[in-house]
């Protein structure tokens, strides 16, 4: 049995940046068409934001801290209209309704 190939295959350099617009530290960032308008996504590995909880506005259930999710963001808003994303909500994004209806002890933030 031959050991294990640790190394790339081909002209592929190790030092160079892996393609994407934004490095490593914040996750790969790509812009989608929704609803008329441009979006900015970028993908969190969730370790950064360690002691932070999000609502997703998909299914209106926490992000607890540490879960990769990603945010979305409107490339006309500001940095308030940023949104943090379960994957799977952001992707069913056009299966949903509207209005998500909470319950009466959910907490509003």
């Amino acid at each position: 049995m031959s050991p294990r190939r640790n190394r790339p295959k081909g002209g592929e350099n190790p030092t160079e940046p892996r393609s994407g617009t934004a490095g490593d530290r914040f996750g790969l960032q790509s812009t989608e068409l929704w609803q008329g308008e441009e979006w900015s996504v970028r993908h969190v590995a969730g370790a950064s934001a360690a002691g932070k909880r999000y609502r997703c506005p998909g299914c209106d259930q926490e992000i607890p801290s540490g879960v990769p999710h990603l945010v979305a963001w409107s490339e006309y808003g500001g940095v308030d209209d940023r949104r943090h994303w379960h994957k799977a909500c952001w992707n069913a994004k056009d299966r949903r309704t509207s209005k998500v209806q909470r319950s009466r002890n959910a907490p509003r933030y």
